[in-house]
């Protein structure tokens, strides 16, 4: 998900809370606020995920493992 995606989702969402707090949503509008934030949820994991999956660990030693080597069970 791309950047300028994220921000037109969270703006959605947003719209959607400040109504749900001033005046109420409709069920269709609640089950819509549903949604957005499951998509939003998925592309924030996938974020964190590849992030992740970037990081490298460096031990005393000087070796330096990808952080998924460095998790795995010896």
């Amino acid at each position: 998900m791309s950047s300028m995606e994220m921000k037109e989702l969270i703006a959605e969402i947003n719209a959607l809370a400040k109504k749900k707090r001033e005046e109420g949503l409709t069920e269709a509008e609640q089950k819509r606020q549903k949604e957005l934030y499951a998509i939003y949820l998925k592309g924030f994991r996938e974020q964190v995920r590849e992030r992740l999956d970037n990081v490298d660990v460096t031990y005393p030693d000087g070796t330096v493992k990808s952080l998924k080597d460095a998790m795995k069970k010896k």
